[in-house]
């Protein structure tokens, strides 16, 4: 969060510089099943952003020091293409994606039946072809989708979205100059059909009602894309049974 006051980022009738109202996320698309040789995989387009992800397994962890006896472990990596950007990113792993690796693993595992697989882990792999703001959640959208399509059971679906703050007003789904010049941001990964909350970050300042609006907001647009989720899943098994017959 860039947060100088000097850059406007709402339009004299109220409305955000891309034309949406402050409640209005970006468009979203997801397609899953997009890899035939990961077990399961997912890919998600939220608004300029474009990420990929890859499920194997359950599989024996190697090396056994890896290895829980009661759970699976999830061995997440999360990496921005170098081409992602406008300035071209350095490949390999930095340490802003351990830091989103690491969160983004903790939130699947709070949903991902890991008792089921004992000494196992589940290797997820997110790939950001395109990133403009928001990449960490469009990740944990794109992963849930993919350990779905992968059979791998699960208390529930996450998704990821934030809101934050621009101007003194709560905006949903931050676009790339509100996050780089607004004053907070709450992403959030959120269980759509119980309201739990697997995730939560917090960059800037809120006050308790701006950290509720961003929290009503957050709510409303994970149930949104909660139904892409499905639609997605419901297109891939429609797909699969056809082909099956």
């Amino acid at each position: 969060m860039g947060g100088y006051g000097d850059v406007q980022l709402l339009r004299d009738d109220g409305l955000r510089l891309d034309g949406r109202r402050l409640d209005e996320m970006r468009e979203v698309k997801i397609e899953a099943g997009i890899l035939p040789a990961a077990d399961g995989s997912a890919w998600v387009k939220h608004g300029l952003n474009v990420a990929v992800c890859a499920v194997y397994g359950p599989m024996e962890a190697h090396p056994r020091k890896m290895q829980r006896q009661d759970r699976a472990i999830i061995d997440l990596r999360y990496n921005m293409a170098p081409f992602s950007t406008s300035d071209r990113i350095r490949p390999g792993f930095n340490r802003r994606s351990r830091e989103i690796s690491k969160v983004t693993a903790e939130a699947l595992e709070s949903v991902v039946l890991v008792e089921r697989y004992p000494r196992s882990k589940i290797r997820v792999e997110i790939e950001i072809l395109s990133a403009e703001a928001g990449t960490r959640c469009v990740g944990i959208t794109a992963a849930a989708v993919a350990l779905a399509d992968a059979g791998i059971p699960m208390r529930d679906m996450i998704v990821g979205v934030a809101s934050g703050k621009v101007e003194d007003t709560v905006v949903l789904d931050l676009d790339k100059a509100e996050d780089n010049y607004g004053q907070a941001d709450l992403p959030m990964g959120i269980l759509p059909t119980t309201g739990e909350i697997a995730f939560l970050q917090m960059d800037g300042d809120l006050s308790v009602d701006e950290f509720n609006l961003c929290m009503e907001y957050n709510m409303k647009a994970a149930k949104e894309i909660h139904e892409i989720q499905m639609d997605a899943l419901r297109r891939r098994y429609e797909a699969k049974s056809g082909g099956a017959q």
